[in-house]
């Protein structure tokens, strides 16, 4: 079989079936992405591949690709500095040879060919012809940031937005007629985070969008009841929050007005009031979804920052990030727990970082919901899973646990404008895994059969999370 040709994955004539016949031209909704609002709206191009591909100036970059880097003794100056883009992309292009196997070796490619139709891999002998060609097209009003989403057939991006957003951008657009939505994702980890540093600046800035004041915990949960609706009425229909350790712990309204207090001032808080804080405030904040009906995603066991040398020169989302290994399953359980006592359980994806996490999650999830179809599920292959064995592993387990048939397929969950072919990559797998079953005799060996569930899982379910 040639390198990525048309069926890669595709082990058995079903699976080429389901993809070519049923999930490759189906459009793209990406209900999780980073995405800046800003730049879609204002659609330039990009001034070179480097920039569209490895560090673009806007705080983007792609970590993946810096972490591939810095593992090839690669400076940083050629990196995330002020090296020379040719320089830059020759040292991508070095580190490209040693990354067989890596997920990114495989996005590298496919980005080339879906976007550029350039087929050849990029080695330190093709990098120059790879640049030159890449360079040209990026030039054309073909490849301007909405162009390239055009190509990739989107038809609903979700930005992650902060609660005290304006949205501007959203409204601008909007009213352009462009050929797919852009959407706002509320995502307030501001909120939800009491010892950062400014917290009470934050709570300031949040006085200030709102038009009231806010003296304790109930006012917050206004305040933000008041952000869910605008963004509402901006077309979200999902919030996002990086809950990178999971707590619970019952409080007080005076426990909770209390640590409110502490932390707008800045003052110490220990391990059990942040729980409770964090606890309380999610659980207002699932109510908050359950009435509007949105879909609440959970981002669990990121362990963030770890090289702290790096952070205080680099800053954070710059490549220093881990898989975490704490508890999930009994604080989870606790949590959803209360919120489905109190009749507050919203629509919720939860995505654990740590694959081994996968069983408890799933089957934490499978003890709760039932209002809809769908209700509660294992998010899809995240970030160090995001690869042909931890998406295949994700669809196992939730296969496995509860029904493959509502899965709300993948997301890029990227910073990139070119990270688009990845829902190709988990369609491919998806269609691959179906035929591999059937050629086990496990399921039908039926394309009629299985094509539904096939449009479904790549498109249909997720479509229907904005149809509230």
């Amino acid at each position: 079989m040639a390198f990525l040709d048309d069926d890669f994955l595709l082990g058995t004539q079903l699976s080429r079936e389901l993809f070519h016949e049923v999930a490759e031209n189906l459009p793209l909704v990406d209900y999780h992405c980073h995405l800046h609002a800003k730049e879609i709206y204002e659609d330039p191009n990009f001034d070179n591949i480097v920039d569209a591909w490895l560090t673009d100036g806007h705080n983007y970059g792609d970590h993946y690709k810096w972490r591939l880097e810095r593992a090839n003794g690669i400076p940083e100056r050629l990196i995330t500095g002020d090296g020379d883009p040719w320089d830059k992309f020759m040292a991508y292009a070095q580190t490209m040879e040693q990354a067989v196997g890596s997920p990114v070796y495989l996005w590298t490619h496919m980005e080339l060919q879906r976007y550029f139709g350039i087929r050849e891999p990029l080695t330190t002998k093709t990098a120059k012809s790879i640049f030159d060609q890449t360079n040209e097209q990026l030039a054309t009003p073909d490849f301007s940031r909405r162009a390239l989403l055009r190509r990739m057939n989107v038809k609903i991006v979700c930005t992650t937005d902060s609660p005290e957003d304006n949205l501007e951008y959203h409204d601008q657009f909007a009213k352009e007629g462009e050929s797919f939505r852009m959407v706002p994702a509320f995502r307030p980890d501001a909120a939800l985070n009491p010892t950062a540093e400014g917290y009470g600046d934050w709570i300031g800035t949040m006085e200030s969008v709102c038009g009231k004041p806010i003296n304790d915990f109930s006012g917050l949960v206004d305040a933000l009841r008041d952000r869910v609706e605008y963004f509402h009425q901006h077309g979200s229909r999902l919030s996002d929050h990086a809950v990178d350790v999971v707590e619970f712990a019952p409080a007080t309204v005076e426990n909770l007005d209390a640590i409110f207090s502490k932390a707008r001032a800045g003052l110490y808080l220990d391990r059990h009031e942040q729980a409770q804080y964090r606890a309380a405030l999610l659980l207002e904040l699932m109510r908050i979804y359950k009435d509007k009906g949105w879909t609440m995603q959970l981002h669990l066991q990121a362990s963030r920052n770890n090289n702290s040398t790096a952070f205080r020169k680099l800053g954070a989302d710059t490549g220093y990030d881990s898989m975490a290994d704490n508890s999930v399953a009994a604080p989870l359980a606790a949590l959803l727990d209360q919120a489905q006592s109190s009749n507050i359980l919203p629509r919720t994806i939860v995505y654990s970082l740590n694959p081994n996490d996968y069983m408890a999650i799933a089957t934490d999830l499978g003890c709760f919901g039932g209002d809809d179809r769908g209700q509660l599920q294992l998010g899809n292959a995240w970030w160090f899973n995001d690869t042909v064995t931890g998406m295949r592993r994700q669809l196992e387990v939730l296969a496995e646990t509860s029904l493959l048939g509502n899965a709300v397929g993948m997301t890029t969950d990227s910073r990139s404008f070119l990270s688009f072919p990845r829902h190709e990559l988990f369609r491919r797998v998806l269609c691959g895994l179906l035929g591999d079953w059937a050629a086990q005799g496990i399921i039908p060996d039926d394309k009629e059969y299985l094509a539904p569930l096939v449009r479904a899982v790549s498109y249909e379910n997720a479509l229907a999370l904005f149809e509230s």
